[in-house]
Formats: structure tokens, sequence, C-alpha cells
């Protein structure tokens, strides 16, 4: 009876391990960044924000914080490494990552229609939202801090707004995704999983990097 229950509860972790359900918990702990916010792990009320607000502002943080793992100590050449003529560097993405964020400021909390952006706005967004060639071009050189200095000011006016609205605020929809009705509360996890997305494309090309 000891060997069965041993051989199922060896067979249970293997399955769970082979999901991946069990790595985010093992690579965390051995993170050398994982205490990097204490209770960052725990999705819950923050200071200052609504209940549901603070759910939203507690994926953001841990997303965040596992993008900026994923690029931390990286070198100009790395940020600017191109797996072919075609392909965006992570450099690029993480300036995508600080456009796209800006313009759902822009959408949601000044209620205006995506696109109706000012000229200032997508003087200095654009390359970096629309990616492609102008994008290779343009977004090179720089050090990681010119890509992270931007993700955390657009995140920082984020914050500041959302400690401003409330969960009714999170809950109003407008006409969006797919034009159907979609809340100001979907927008903003698309944000997050946004940044989930582009962490994987990120840790991809660090494994193809010669």
């Amino acid at each position: 009876m000891e060997t069965t229950n041993h051989r199922r509860n060896f067979i249970k972790t293997g399955s769970l391990f082979g999901a991946g359900l069990l790595l985010p918990q093992m690579y965390f702990a051995s993170s050398p960044m994982s205490n990097l916010s204490e209770g960052m792990h725990i999705f819950g009320k923050r200071e200052g924000f609504t209940d549901q607000i603070s759910i939203l502002v507690s994926m953001m943080d841990w997303m965040r914080f596992t993008v900026l793992r994923s690029v931390k100590g990286m070198s100009q050449k790395e940020l600017d490494f191109l797996l072919d003529e075609e392909s965006n560097s992570i450099g690029a993405m993480l300036m995508h990552l600080a456009a796209t964020e800006r313009f759902y400021q822009i959408h949601t909390f000044e209620g205006r229609k995506w696109g109706d952006f000012d000229k200032a706005d997508t003087d200095i967004w654009n390359v970096g939202s629309r990616l492609g060639d102008r994008a290779r071009k343009e977004l090179r050189g720089n050090p990681l801090s010119f890509y992270t200095d931007k993700l955390e000011m657009v995140r920082e006016n984020t914050k500041e707004v959302l400690k401003k609205r409330d969960d009714s605020w999170l809950m109003e929809s407008t006409e969006f995704f797919a034009n159907e009705p979609t809340n100001n509360y979907c927008k903003w996890f698309h944000v997050v999983e946004h940044e989930s997305n582009h962490n994987g494309q990120i840790k991809y090309i660090k494994s193809r990097m010669a």
C-alpha cells in the first residue's frame, strides 16, 4: 500500500510539473529578485485603491515584475538583437509595452475613441506601438534604462489616475473589442495579458541569442 501511494504521488507530481503548474513557484523561489516587493504574490487590497481596482493593480504589478526580471541586466547589444530581418528587438517590444499602456490611458481615462491621440503622444509612442521596419531602425542603441524609465513613467501615471477612480468606473463599458461591449476592467486586463504575451517573446529571443 505504501509503495502504491508513493507511486501515485510521484505520478501526480510529475503530471503537475509537466503541465507547468509547479514552475511559477520554483521559478520565483530561485529568482534573485523574488523579494523585490513583499506580498506581491497576494492579489488583493492595495492602499489607495478601491477593492476591484486593487486586484487589477495587483495583476499589473505582478506582470510588470515578471517582465523586468526577464530583461534585468541586458546589454544594449542584447536589447537590439534581431532574430531575422522581420523580427522585433527586445528593446522595441519594451517600448511597445509602454506605448500600449499610454494609449489605453488616453482611451479609458480621457474617454476618447481609439486612435484619437494628440500629436504630442503619437510623436513619442507611434514607433513603439506599430513596431515593424521603422522601429527596427529607430529603436536601437539605447541602454535598458531608456526603456524601463518610460515603462515606469507611464505606470506611475496609470496608478495616479486609478487612485481617483472607483469600481463603478471599472465596470463602465463601450463598444471596443470586436465592436462588442467591453468594460474598463477588460481593457486594462488586456494591458496585463499583452505584457504576458510579449514576455514570452522576450524569453524566446533571449534563448536564441548567440
